[in-house]
């Protein structure tokens, strides 16, 4: 990532802020060249699972790294997963914007930042899903920015009445419901019923019978 990457961007909706990064502009900035590298094995190490009966050193050991690497990026194996996680999930909101923006009318917009932001659930295995949810402060990691995709989703519904492209609606509402696809349909529980898709392929599917419904609406009274 550049440092330019490592800033956070303004958001393009008024009084939509995305969460605070848990690792700050200023020390991502600070890491080495191995310290990024570090940073990217072990998402692909905590992504697939597994992770959970893994000590710091084992984790040096998968990563090929020394345990003081880890340290200084992370002073502890949480906080270290924790922000892992957070970095990935801010990569994918950023391309979700930069999705969003390539549009022009904003059911366009949302039909492809919604897209682009259930890629967060793409690689996540069950296993994954069950471990991080047993990680302090996952929870709350995880609710910032599933609030963040719900307001960026309200905006543009509301953008979407505006212009008259669907009817009005509940827009709050119907943001939790779009916002929160990904997100359920990675649920341990959920996931592990899936016969043929996966998490993403299903949010994507509902968020489209949902889209096109609205589509449908169009001009119609309510």
């Amino acid at each position: 990532m550049s440092a330019s990457e490592a800033k956070a961007a303004p958001s393009p909706f008024a009084g939509v802020r995305a969460p605070k990064p848990l690792l700050a502009p200023a020390a991502e900035q600070r890491l080495t060249p191995r310290q990024r590298e570090v940073l990217g094995a072990l998402e692909d190490l905590v992504v697939r699972g597994g992770f959970a009966e893994l000590t710091m050193a084992e984790i040096a050991a998968r990563l090929g790294c020394s345990l003081r690497t880890l340290y200084e990026i992370s002073p502890s194996k949480d906080e270290l997963v924790l922000a892992v996680v957070d970095r990935r999930l801010r990569r994918i909101g950023r391309r979700a914007i930069a999705a969003c923006e390539a549009q022009d009318p904003p059911l366009a917009a949302l039909r492809a930042y919604l897209r682009t932001a259930n890629e967060a659930v793409q690689p996540t295995t069950v296993a994954f899903a069950r471990e991080f949810a047993d990680v302090p402060g996952a929870q709350r990691l995880l609710d910032a920015h599933e609030g963040y995709v719900v307001a960026v989703t309200r905006s543009l519904l509301d953008r979407a009445v505006a212009d008259g492209d669907i009817s009005a609606v509940d827009s709050a509402a119907l943001a939790h419901v779009l916002g929160g696809l990904g997100r359920e349909f990675s649920r341990p529980e959920v996931a592990a019923t899936a016969v043929t898709s996966t998490a993403k392929q299903s949010a994507d599917a509902i968020t489209e019978i949902i889209l096109r419904g609205l589509e449908r609406r169009k001009g119609t009274l309510v």
